[in-house]
């Protein structure tokens, strides 16, 4: 559990991503936000999958039907190896997660005001949230690229490639948590920078699919959409939507910032991490560990309920998923005065669920909606789960755009993620009212 240090906070000076819908700029991603558009397609054409040959007689072996749309980053298979010194061969067996955290590295350091070549040698941290998704053939298979794919396939070598490649020298981890895994690495980056490991960090996730394996997984545990939208918090929810996205921040303590004369996006009032332990089965939720966690994170950041303004829920679309969130967040946040409740929305409900990098892409989500001065709605919700009773619980779902005033000075959001490995993730962040940085992103 990290708490702000009201001295001397960690603060957001930089932040950079790429999601569905052919988003790459901070932009592009409110014009998605704001114009409450799906950015949901198809299998990619030039990725080879076959949704007939995969899922021919599936429903005679009990998989739920799947539609063959999801949340896929148009510009995965670019890249430019010869920019980072890599050689064509070595960049067609590298993982395009390391390809695109490689890419987003750089450019939320140039958003910062920073020339990346000017960090050589500097005790810079990597924390990088990410997952196997499947790339490429098996280390066993003999194969044009074999001698590359040991490092080409390993997570590990996902923040290990931008430490090499921008010769950074402060502490370089790859976090798997599943899907809190981006905010997991946040946490833990957070950590370091406060404890002086490194005066700057770059932490955030990414998820890029090598391979249709977790439509299939889910389809058997009937956790996938019937229709291929996902709908959080929905009465009509039937399961989550599978994408791929990134998005990084660049850590630094306040006082660091201002003297470099940094623009500071966001304050981090408190960073918490905690598990479920054991539930009714691995990858089902507790609700007691949320509320724990939503708890000790409000006590860390000096908080009431009613003090946040905006919480970007995990929000899946699944139905057991979103009950236990919903009533957890009821437990705690729902405890605001009458009509100053926090707003619940969730990102995925227009780019799907992007796994690993999920909860990196709510916290950016926050951040620009800030700068606007405005909260998107969330999709696909005309009809609000039954599982809470909204109005006497305290929570407000945002089903249209509406404007975020700053009080007393400032925009206060919260974010979270949890994984199916049990590890949940929350943060509070506090905007400055005069922040206009998320823009330049």
């Amino acid at each position: 559990m990290t708490g702000n240090d009201p001295v001397d906070p960690v603060v957001i000076v930089g932040m950079a991503l790429e999601a569905p819908g052919d988003v790459d700029t901070a932009d592009g991603y409110w014009s998605l936000l704001s114009e409450q558009r799906e950015a949901l397609g198809p299998f990619p054409a030039d990725r080879g999958w076959s949704l007939r040959e995969l899922f021919d007689g599936s429903r005679r072996d009990g998989f739920k039907p799947i539609h063959d749309l999801g949340g896929f980053l148009c510009n995965a298979a670019r890249f430019d190896p010869e920019f980072f010194g890599i050689s064509p061969r070595e960049a067609v067996a590298m993982d395009p997660q390391q390809r695109v955290a490689l890419r987003i590295a750089w450019r939320t350091l140039e958003n910062s005001g920073i020339n990346p070549d000017d960090l050589a040698g500097h005790d810079v941290g990597t924390y990088i949230g990410a997952s196997v998704l499947e790339y490429g053939p098996t280390l066993a298979q003999f194969s044009q690229h074999s001698g590359h794919l040991i490092t080409g396939t390993s997570l590990g070598v996902i923040s290990g490639r931008i430490a090499y490649t921008l010769d950074l020298a402060g502490p370089a981890l790859t976090v798997d948590t599943s899907c809190s895994s981006a905010l997991a690495a946040f946490h833990t980056a957070v950590q370091a920078v406060r404890a002086g490991d490194c005066d700057l960090a770059l932490a955030g996730g990414v998820a890029v699919m090598g391979s249709p394996g977790y439509f299939v997984e889910f389809s058997k545990q009937h956790a996938l959409s019937d229709d291929g939208h996902c709908r959080p918090y929905s009465a009509h929810a039937t399961g989550t939507v599978w994408a791929e996205g990134a998005a990084m921040f660049l850590l630094q303590r306040r006082s660091a910032a201002l003297r470099d004369r940094r623009r500071i996006l966001a304050e981090v009032r408190a960073s918490c991490l905690n598990q479920d332990g054991r539930t009714t089965g691995l990858t089902a939720p507790s609700g007691a560990a949320q509320a724990r966690l939503f708890r000790r994170a409000l006590e860390l950041a000096g908080l009431r309920p009613g003090d946040v303004d905006v919480i970007e829920g995990h929000g899946t679309g699944t139905q057991l998923g979103d009950r236990t969130e919903l009533q957890s967040l009821a437990e705690t946040y729902g405890a605001a005065p009458a009509g100053r409740g926090p707003l619940l929305g969730s990102v995925k409900s227009n780019v799907g669920h992007s796994q690993a990098a999920a909860g990196a892409l709510g916290l950016a989500k926050v951040l620009v909606a800030a700068d606007r001065e405005s909260i998107p709605p969330t999709l696909h919700a005309d009809e609000r789960s039954r599982e809470i009773d909204w109005e006497s619980q305290g929570l407000r779902l945002a089903d249209k755009l509406t404007p975020w005033p700053a009080r007393n000075g400032a925009r206060i959001a919260a974010v979270s993620a949890f994984g199916m490995s049990g590890t949940n993730t929350h943060i509070i962040v506090s905007m400055p009212e005069d922040a206009s940085g998320a823009r330049a992103a």
